[in-house]
Order: C-alpha cells, then sequence, then structure tokens
C-alpha cells in the first residue's frame, strides 16, 4: 500500500448519534489523499456497509468493515467503546452476532452493550483497538491504575493474542496525550501493538459546528447549553496521511501499524444475491 497511513475510526452518517460524514464525499477524500485503504466503524451497527463497500470498490479503494461496540465493565455498572475489525467471513460473522445479542440480551439503560463473557469464544477473525483514552485500558492508564490496566489488556490480549492493539490518538482532547505516553509504556511492559487513529466524525474542520449540533439533537440539548458534554475537538477530522504522519513522528510504529491492520483485513461481500436460511 502507497499511502504511509491508514483512517481505521471512522463515522458516517449512519453512526446515528455522533456522525456526519457522508459515504461519497469520504471516497472521494480518500481517493484525493492517496489512501488505498479506509475504515467505517459506526456506532453499534453495520446501516452503511453496503454503501461503503460498494462505492470503495468503485473508487479501487479497499473497503474496511467494522463497528464501535459498547463493552461492559467487569461489574456491569458502566461501559467502554472500543473499535472491532473485520478481517475475512469469521470476523464480519463474529461481529453481526455481536451487535445482534447486543441490542436482543445487552440492553443497559436503553442502550445495546456486549458482556464481556461473549467476547471468551466471539472473536474470530476480529481485530479490536482499544479505544484509547476512553477505552477500558486507558480510563484505567488516566486514573493511575496501572494493575487494573495491566489486568485489562491481559483480558484482551487472552481474547485476540496479536489481534488487539492499543490506540493513540492525538486530537486535542482532555487526556489524549497523557493516555499516549502511558499506554506506549505498557505497550512495551506488554509486548502490545500500537496503533495511531483520529477517531474521525466529520470530514473538514469547518463541519465541527455541524456535527456538534447533530451530537446536541441527540443528547436533546442546544449548542449554548454550558452544561452539555464536549466529547469532540475541531481535529476529529480527515486528516491527511501526511498530518499524521507528523503527528506521530515520535512513534512510527503506531503509522505504520494502521496499514499492517489494513494488509491484515481481507473480508470479501457477496452482493446481489438471495441468501435463504437454512431449514
Amino acid at each position: 500500500m502507497a499511502s504511509g497511513f491508514i483512517h481505521l475510526n471512522v463515522h458516517t452518517e449512519f453512526s446515528l448519534i455522533d456522525g456526519t460524514v457522508r459515504v461519497k464525499p469520504l471516497i472521494q477524500a480518500a481517493v484525493a489523499q492517496g489512501m488505498p485503504a479506509v475504515a467505517v466503524t459506526d456506532q453499534g451497527n453495520l446501516f452503511g456497509m453496503v454503501k461503503f463497500y460498494e462505492a470503495a470498490l468503485k473508487a479501487g479503494i479497499k473497503p474496511l468493515i467494522g463497528a464501535d461496540l459498547r463493552i461492559a465493565s467487569e461489574d456491569g455498572s458502566r461501559h467502554h467503546i472500543l473499535s472491532f475489525l473485520c478481517m475475512n467471513d469469521a470476523g464480519y460473522g463474529a461481529l453481526t452476532r455481536l451487535i445482534t445479542a447486543s441490542y436482543l440480551d445487552g440492553q443497559a439503560q436503553g442502550v445495546p452493550v456486549v458482556e464481556r463473557a461473549w467476547l471468551n469464544e466471539g472473536t474470530d477473525g476480529l481485530i479490536v483497538l482499544s479505544g484509547g483514552a476512553r477505552g477500558d485500558v486507558g480510563e484505567a492508564l488516566l486514573a493511575g491504575d496501572e494493575a487494573l490496566a495491566r489486568e485489562r489488556l491481559a483480558f484482551w490480549q487472552g481474547c485476540l493474542g496479536d489481534r488487539y492493539y492499543l490506540e493513540l490518538q492525538r486530537t486535542g482532547r482532555p487526556g489524549d496525550e497523557s493516555h499516549v505516553h502511558a499506554a506506549v509504556a505498557l505497550a512495551g511492559e506488554a509486548s502490545c501493538p500500537v496503533v495511531a487513529t483520529n477517531a474521525v466524525r466529520f470530514l473538514e474542520p469547518d463541519d465541527f459546528e455541524a456535527h456538534e449540533a447533530r451530537v446536541c439533537i441527540h443528547q436533546g440539548r442546544i449548542l449554548h447549553d454550558e452544561q452539555r458534554p464536549r466529547d469532540y475537538a475541531q481535529a476529529q477530522h480527515l486528516r491527511s496521511p501526511a498530518e499524521m504522519m507528523e503527528l506521530f513522528a515520535d512513534l512510527p510504529e503506531a503509522i505504520e501499524n494502521t496499514v499492517a491492520i489494513a494488509r491484515r483485513c481481507n473480508l470479501s461481500l457477496t452482493l446481489d444475491q438471495n441468501a435463504l436460511p437454512d431449514l
């Protein structure tokens, strides 16, 4: 792959709570930036998969299929969001089963959540990104609880082995840089690979206000509400490979691993054919 960086964490308009990226402009931007592949990881669904897959292939872009899932904490009291990417047919099957189970059996206060127990035998063919500072490992690192961070990392490595990556982000949000330093240290200690993402939620920096309006609609708040959560930053646009390589110049392996992951993901979908269930 010619590009030195591949976006692996992108929410489109089909990520109903926090994405404004439209599929065709996303593909056009990927082509313009010389990216041979791009991932879509909408929140808890695969609604835009077919449209994205067809548009990407038509433009000569490798489509990477995935989703962000809410994962229950150890005691079930809260959840963390991690990105799941399909490597192959087995991974696609595993992801669809996890999403379905989260809606049918994992509802928590009206939100679909994946139980940790389901992950022990349900992740074949999946690559998982840790969620950065907002994942379960990242949360423990920012709290200064290194023992808990190691315990949570061990759980994921036990489920996934080398298919689990500690995700690093530099979007300017609180905790990002502290998390990067702590995660890199933990990665070296635990022999865990790291990968850089930009948690893309809109295409251009100027789209930030429109994105915030969409978030407010979901939250039932207004833009000027001083009490509303500010969970996003203007830097969460589709940065170019050159920008990302400069941003992580001190951690070239985090950039290189985006390409390595793109190479590992080779899901091929069969479309325009009826598939009847076995009876």
